[in-house]
C-alpha cells in the first residue's frame, strides 16, 4: 500500500510547520520511504533507514514510488491538507490504481481559509491557477460572489489584485497555514496588486461581500445551471422593444457557448438582455453600450437577475481598444454603418466565436466578409418566428417576429491561442 498522509493547514495553533495537524510517528513507523515536501518531511520523525525524496518533478518520484510498489515494499507520501483535493491522489490512482492508496485525508487550505474568515463555502468555488493559465481563475472570480484562488508563480494575489482592480471585490489572502508564521489579510485588489506576497501563500479568497451569505443550498458547489434560458423579453427592462427576442437570443446563446472560466463580450448591448444571459450561464460578461440611459439599464437588469456584469460607457470599435483581455466569445448587437469595423475589431480578438445579429439584409455580406477574413470560419441563418395571439373570440393567430440574421464565426481551434490580446 501506499498510505497518503494530509497535513499542515489544521487549527492554526501555530507549534510548527505541522501546526495542528501533526503525523503521527506510527503512521510512518513501516516506510521504507517517505516522499513529500521539504517542510513536510522535517515535520516528521523517519524511520531508520527509510529513503527520503524531497518532491519536485512529479515524473522522477512517481518512478522511485513505482520500484517500491513493484518490490511490495511501504510508502509513504505526504502532502498539504487534503491530498484528493486538487492534489497528488490523482497522479498516483492514475499510476498505481486507486486499491494500492490508504489516503488519509487533513482539513484542505480552502476549508481552513474560509474558516479562519467566518463563512461557509458549500456555495464557493474552488479553482487552480497552480501551473495553470490565471484567466480562467480570473473570469471566475468575475463572474461569482464566492471564490477560492489555489495559487501558483504567475497567478498569486498580486496578478489576482491587478485584474480585478476595476471590481468591488475583497480578497482574503492566506498565507502560511496552521504554521507560526500564519497570515490571514483583506485586502483591496489594489492593495494587493502592489505588494510582493512571497512564497507562502495557500490560497486566496475572492469575496463579494454584499453576496458571500447566499442562500442556504442543497447542493455544494459554487457552479450551477439556471432553471432556464433564452427568457420572455419581460424578464428585462427594455425600450421601445429595442431588444433581442427570446427566439433570436437562444440561438446566439448555443453558438456563444458561454461557461465559467471564459470572458464574453456583448457589444451594443442595449438592455443587455445577451449579457445577462450569459452571466446566468456562468460567464465573466463586458457590456459595451454607447447610450448612459442603456448603461444604467443593463446595469439595473443585472441586479435584477441578481448577476455581476462589468459594463463599459463607449461606442465600438473605438472603446474596444481599452479592454484588456481578450474574449472567449463575442455577440454583436444592432447594424450600423460601423457594424463591419465593429465585426472585425471583435473578431481580430476573439478566442473562439464572434455572432452577430442584423436586422438589415444590406449589413449581412460586410459582417459576413469581416468575419471570415479575420480568419474564422463563418455560418449563418435568417431566424423568422410568429407566435401564438390571442383573437376576440378565444381564437388564437399567429403574430409574425420581425426577422433577423444571425451569423456566427468560429476559430479553428488550432488558431485559438493565437489572438491577438
Amino acid at each position: 500500500m501506499i498510505t497518503v498522509v494530509g497535513t499542515g493547514t489544521g487549527t492554526g495553533t501555530g507549534t510548527g510547520a505541522g501546526a495542528g495537524a501533526a503525523v503521527d510517528d506510527r503512521v510512518t513507523a513501516g516506510a521504507e520511504l517517505v516522499v513529500g515536501g521539504r517542510r513536510h518531511l522535517d515535520a516528521v520523525r523517519l524511520p531508520e533507514g527509510a529513503e527520503r525524496i524531497v518532491l519536485g518533478p512529479l515524473a522522477p518520484a512517481l518512478d522511485t514510488i513505482g520500484t517500491y510498489v513493484a518490490e511490495e515494499r511501504p510508502v509513504v507520501v505526504l502532502a498539504s491538507g487534503d491530498p484528493g483535493f486538487f492534489g497528488i491522489v490523482r497522479a498516483l490512482a492514475e499510476r498505481f490504481g486507486p486499491e494500492r492508496l490508504d489516503v488519509r485525508p487533513g482539513v484542505p487550505s480552502v476549508a481552513a481559509a474560509f474558516a479562519r474568515v467566518g463563512v461557509a463555502w458549500d456555495d464557493a468555488v474552488v479553482v487552480s491557477a497552480h501551473g495553470r493559465d490565471a484567466r480562467t481563475a480570473v473570469n471566475l472570480c468575475r463572474a461569482y460572489p464566492k471564490v477560492a484562488v489555489l495559487t501558483g508563480p504567475g497567478a498569486g494575489p498580486a496578478e489576482l489584485g491587478a485584474a480585478l482592480r476595476d471590481t468591488a471585490r475583497v480578497l482574503v489572502v492566506a498565507s502560511a497555514l496552521g504554521s507560526a508564521e500564519e497570515r490571514v489579510e483583506r485586502v483591496t485588489p489594489a492593495a494587493a496588486a502592489g505588494r510582493d506576497w512571497g512564497t507562502a501563500v495557500n490560497v486566496v479568497l475572492c469575496l463579494d461581500e454584499a453576496r458571500v451569505l447566499g442562500p442556504v443550498r442543497t447542493v455544494a458547489g459554487g457552479i450551477g445551471r439556471p432553471a432556464g434560458w433564452a427568457l420572455d423579453e419581460s424578464a428585462f427592462d427594455h425600450r421601445d422593444s429595442m431588444i433581442t427576442k427570446f427566439e433570436v437570443r437562444a440561438l446566439a446563446l448555443a453558438r456563444l457557448g458561454p461557461r465559467p472560466g471564459e470572458l464574453v463580450w456583448d457589444v451594443g448591448a442595449g438592455s443587455g438582455s445577451v449579457a445577462v444571459e450569459c452571466a446566468r450561464l456562468g460567464a465573466a460578461v463586458t457590456a459595451v453600450e454607447r447610450t448612459p440611459d442603456g448603461v444604467a439599464r443593463i446595469r439595473a437588469n443585472a441586479v435584477a437577475h441578481g448577476v455581476d456584469v462589468r459594463v463599459v460607457h463607449g461606442t465600438a470599435p473605438g472603446v474596444l481598444s481599452g479592454l484588456d483581455e481578450a474574449p472567449d466569445a463575442v455577440f454583436v448587437g444592432g447594424g450600423g454603418r460601423d457594424l463591419p469595423a465593429v465585426v472585425t475589431a471583435c473578431a481580430r480578438r476573439a478566442r473562439r466565436a464572434v455572432v452577430v445579429a442584423v436586422a438589415a439584409l444590406d449589413r449581412v455580406p460586410a459582417a459576413r466578409r469581416a468575419l471570415t477574413d479575420a480568419g474564422l470560419s463563418c455560418d449563418g441563418v435568417l431566424v423568422q418566428s410568429s407566435r401564438l395571439a390571442p383573437l376576440p373570440g378565444d381564437v388564437t393567430r399567429l403574430a409574425a417576429v420581425n426577422p433577423v440574421f444571425l451569423l456566427w464565426g468560429v476559430r479553428p481551434p488550432a488558431h485559438s491561442e493565437g489572438v491577438a490580446q
